[in-house]
């Protein structure tokens, strides 16, 4: 299978890495053979080439040059979108940033691949929350896959986990924590600091960007909450017709009263049926500490799912990370490679 890369930071990169340490395991056991024929970056560069690139070199290349520029190649001018649909590859691999608001420019890069024929696998949340319904019935007529298995909690399977493993189970609710850097600084507001200084340590830490709303306000919670009410409960709501609340407004003292009282502050995503209805929200909530999601501390990622069939199961892991959010990638190619045998 030939590979286009779109986007080359941090999660492509990891991925990259994966590709290159497991290629002959891939190949072996899930007769998934590749070669990447481009890589487009908007910051790096963007080099094609049909009889395959050198992975490691683009690795070295960015990582040491922050360049594509002497990687050996076909040097092109010109937008992503705009390249994808003059070049041949069979899977995009969308990574660039993500845009809760807009979807773009990841939209443009998927919907031109789609229409082209190219399967689509993606960690870009903004695509799949604002066209999710046009995006799988694009792909549905194309007779190609559209896979996003990262966009809700990195490298740990929860959407493969709903299509597949809990098939035949009728889910009542899922609620859980969907943001690292909110559960991180809560952690820390536990031990005695400020909102402030919580936020500030999970920016040295690399988990909050500089200007932290998309965490803090809550809004990455929903772009993942309205993913998980589009595929598992058929809604088609967008992210803000929801009801959102982020972490701003929580004191240290509001959480180590909470902790006096067994408690933990948790910024929680739900999604429930209610009748009819398909609601959703994201909020701070108090939960047991005697609760799965309790116990969950840090920058890691917890669900807590209500089924008809086997009542609560509870799925913790990262939520984040770039040889994580990489995996999540690797293990959508590999079911694109099954299908294909």
């Amino acid at each position: 299978m030939r590979f286009l890369f779109v986007g080359f930071g941090t999660v492509g990169q990891g991925l990259a890495e994966l590709l290159l340490e497991k290629k002959t395991t891939l190949e072996k056991e899930f007769g998934l053979v590749y070669k990447i024929v481009g890589i487009l970056d908007k910051e790096l560069g963007n080099v094609f080439s049909p009889d395959g690139l050198d992975l490691q070199e683009a690795l070295e290349a960015v990582q040491t040059q922050k360049s594509l520029a002497d990687l050996a190649g076909e040097h092109l001018a010109g937008e992503a979108a705009e390249i994808i649909s003059q070049v041949e590859a069979d899977v995009l691999i969308e990574v660039t940033y993500t845009d809760i608001k807009t979807g773009q420019p990841a939209t443009s890069h998927i919907r031109q691949a789609l229409e082209k024929g190219m399967h689509v696998v993606t960690t870009n949340k903004g695509p799949v929350a604002l066209y999710y319904e046009e995006l799988t019935e694009l792909a549905r007529a194309q007779q190609v896959q559209f896979l996003f298995e990262g966009t809700v909690m990195s490298g740990t399977p929860v959407l493969s986990l709903f299509r597949e493993t809990l098939a035949g189970c009728e889910v009542q609710e899922i609620k859980g924590i969907l943001n690292g850097t909110t559960n991180y600084i809560l952690t820390r507001m536990e031990e005695g600091l400020s909102y402030e200084d919580a936020l500030k340590k999970a920016q040295e830490f690399g988990y909050a960007e500089a200007v932290p709303d998309a965490d803090v306000l809550g809004w990455d919670a929903l772009a993942k909450v309205t993913i998980l009410a589009k595929v598992v409960f058929g809604s088609r709501a967008k992210p803000f017709d929801f009801p959102c609340e982020g972490i701003t407004g929580i004191t240290s003292s509001a959480v180590v009263d909470a902790l006096s009282r067994g408690k933990r502050y948790k910024l929680i995503g739900r999604v429930w049926r209610e009748r009819n209805l398909i609601k959703a929200e994201v909020a701070p909530e108090e939960i047991d500490i005697s609760h799965p999601l309790g116990s969950v501390m840090g920058a890691t990622n917890a669900l807590t799912i209500l089924t008809d069939t086997l009542g609560e199961i509870t799925i913790v892991g990262p939520g984040a990370g770039r040889r994580e959010t990489g995996f999540s990638l690797l293990s959508d190619l590999i079911r694109i490679a099954r299908q294909q045998k």
